[in-house]
């Protein structure tokens, strides 16, 4: 596990991209795993002014995301496939097809789960997965309780993470109940891993994150028996590991 420790937002935002265009620079036909949600709106930012900037290109580079809603159509402005598209994808010069993410309204939705597993195995898996993490330590949308060999699946939303995804809604009640993602053995397929945590209100799940004890009650602790990821954590976040350490 390497730790690098930042400022703020956009520190961390900042360093996440340098080590993405890093990958695509070592490897113009590289697989990369994308997140959705506020973490890494910041990074995106980056990467898109990386194209214009710094001539990184996305001509040859496939993207695999985690997760997606089910039951929304790709074109609901609450789809992951609409946040991607407008938060990165039509923003570089990557082509829609090299983009993948499951298909919310496919059924049965166990079919759409072996699809979109076979296809990380295809193309992939990941050179760089990027991940946020959960105030429950949840990655992707594997809850607690998520089993270690987990590979994409179906799964209810816990209260805690339909409480923290309505803000993105006009209603909580429309926060979907189920979603498609990747599971814990997928991800895990991944070469590195990029996790990405910033806020206060991140603190709790960063500390416990770091204390190396590896349970299914906290999904993100599994990241630990993985050789290659890398904690990006800025002040506010680290703060209560932090406090430990004094």
């Amino acid at each position: 596990m390497k730790l690098i420790r930042v400022e703020n937002y956009e520190e961390m935002s900042s360093s996440a991209a340098q080590l993405v265009e890093q990958q695509i620079l070592n490897n113009s036909h590289s697989v990369l795993g994308l997140a959705t949600g506020s973490t890494p709106l910041g990074l995106y930012e980056q990467l898109i002014r990386g194209v214009s900037e710094r001539g990184i290109s996305w001509q040859h580079v496939q993207t695999l995301n985690l997760d997606e809603y089910c039951g929304l159509a790709e074109d609901h402005p609450n789809s992951y496939r609409h946040f991607m598209n407008e938060k990165l994808f039509r923003h570089i010069d990557i082509p829609l097809e090299n983009t993948h993410i499951p298909d919310g309204k496919a059924l049965p939705v166990e079919a759409e789960c072996r699809r979109y597993e076979a296809l990380v195995d295809r193309i992939g898996p990941p050179h760089l997965q990027i991940l946020g993490m959960g105030t429950n330590g949840h990655i992707g949308f594997n809850e607690p309780g998520t089993p270690e060999t987990s590979l994409t699946h179906c799964v209810q939303l816990e209260t805690s993470t339909r409480n923290s995804n309505a803000r993105f809604f006009s209603d909580r009640d429309e926060v979907p109940t189920h979603a498609i993602t990747m599971g814990i053995q997928s991800i895990l397929k991944s070469e590195q891993i990029l996790v990405l945590a910033s806020g206060k209100k991140k603190a709790q799940a960063v500390k416990r994150f770091l204390d190396g004890r590896v349970t299914k009650d906290f999904p993100a602790s599994f990241l630990w028996k993985h050789n290659h990821v890398t904690l990006i954590v800025d002040q506010d976040a680290y703060s209560l590991a932090a406090a430990e350490e004094e």
